[in-house]
């Protein structure tokens, strides 16, 4: 195998693989690039290096005429677009909030049979994470505005739900495939389902646990573990369930694993869960803006989590992701309505108070990356310094 620059990649060559880039593609099968149109196609991709085994290059004769507008997909190699959407969210945030009302009641319903002593509903929890992915492939930034908007009172039944969709939407972002994305989204879904086993009185503990109560803390990542493996789920969703609090340097619960043990998914589920904890509203705790959260995590880099994955996450998820309540220097609040990959500071946000004035104005969609608009995001702010009722602004604004 020879590693090469994308300016040296000529037709005929075999390749066997992208190996740096600054967009997101992969190889759907390795073979021959046949044309020059398709190496132009990489390169507008962002592709900077391949990897090509010299020993299967197409001889001269055997070589197709390039032509220039020919698609990088007629020679096995697949541009993957992330965000691509097929719906709008406004049309598709029904949907993703019906679909999420439905999963917090099938939560339910698996906590009650756990402390109950019976087997979980499996079927339930995959027709589920099919569900989100669903919804997710059409317009990801819906069921993305559901998982930032939550109650602080439900932090258990929905944290498991909102690490299933981000993981969902990483998977999806690291162009992995649909049965992969489907075991990851239904292991994120159960990966608490151990903290049953343990008492509220730990679980919603406003100040920090003592000793002994962290240890027994620390035993539901191993009821999980047992608890998803007796369920048939399969090794990815087992693993996801017992070592999402594993870190790389080996600090990490409930076996102590280090890096060379910890799979790219378990890795994954760390960044994703440690996350979603991190923002989230409890009754006793203010949630961090995301950009809070991740500097934590990129203070755990490389010990803690994999610094090329947290890269990763950050680019799928952007600075400000859909659903956070942010101020415009106009004085104008609002919320993420809708992502703008190409330009990640310029997002559609749906405007609905003005902070220098204290009320409530007209609701109003303001797409910063229109070249009319000259308002411009100014920073992630929390609800409470506004004493805004975001849950109750989204359930009579932001549904269709």
């Amino acid at each position: 195998m020879k590693t090469i620059t994308i300016n040296d990649l000529k037709p005929g060559m075999f390749v066997v693989g992208v190996t740096r880039q600054d967009g997101h593609v992969r190889v759907k099968s390795q073979g021959w690039v046949r044309t020059q149109g398709a190496i132009e196609a990489l390169q507008k991709a962002g592709v900077l290096e391949v990897e090509i085994d010299p020993d299967k290059a197409l001889q001269a004769k055997q070589q197709t005429p390039p032509e220039h507008n020919e698609a990088a997909q007629q020679d096995n190699v697949t541009v993957h677009d992330p965000w691509h959407k097929t719906t709008s969210v406004d049309a598709e945030l029904d949907l993703a909030t019906a679909l999420y009302e439905e999963a917090k009641g099938i939560q339910e319903k698996a906590f009650a049979d756990v402390k109950a002593g019976k087997a979980i509903a499996v079927e339930e929890f995959k027709q589920t994470a099919s569900g989100f992915i669903d919804s997710i492939f059409r317009n990801q930034d819906a069921l993305a505005c559901i998982a930032r908007i939550r109650e602080k009172d439900s932090y258990l039944l929905e944290h498991s739900l909102n690490v299933s969709i981000l993981m969902s939407i990483f998977a999806k972002h690291l162009g992995l495939e649909r049965n992969i994305i489907e075991q990851l989204a239904t292991g994120a879904l159960l990966h608490d389902i151990g903290k049953i086993k343990i008492s509220n009185e730990i679980l919603n503990k406003p100040g920090k646990l003592s000793d002994d109560e962290y240890h027994l803390m620390m035993d539901h990542a191993k009821y999980s573990y047992e608890i998803v493996a007796q369920s048939g789920l399969g090794q990815i969703a087992t693993e996801i369930a017992g070592f999402h609090h594993e870190r790389l340097d080996g600090s990490g619960y409930p076996f102590g694993k280090k890096a060379d043990e910890l799979s790219q998914y378990v890795r994954m589920a760390a960044i994703v869960d440690v996350y979603d904890a991190l923002t989230a509203e409890r009754v006793y705790k203010v949630g961090l803006t995301p950009i809070r959260a991740f500097r934590i995590l990129k203070e755990g880099t490389p010990d803690h989590y994999d610094a090329d994955l947290l890269a990763h996450f950050i680019n799928c998820i952007g600075v400000y992701p859909v659903g956070t309540l942010v101020k415009l220097k106009s004085e104008r609040i609002g919320i993420v309505a809708s992502s703008n990959p190409k330009e990640p500071l310029k997002p559609v946000v749906k405007v609905f108070y003005h902070a220098k004035n204290m009320l409530y104005t007209e609701v109003k969609d303001i797409d910063l990356a229109d070249k009319r608009v000259t308002d411009e995001l100014e920073a992630a702010i929390k609800p409470e310094d506004f004493s805004i009722d975001l849950i109750r602004f989204f359930r009579h604004t932001m549904m269709p």
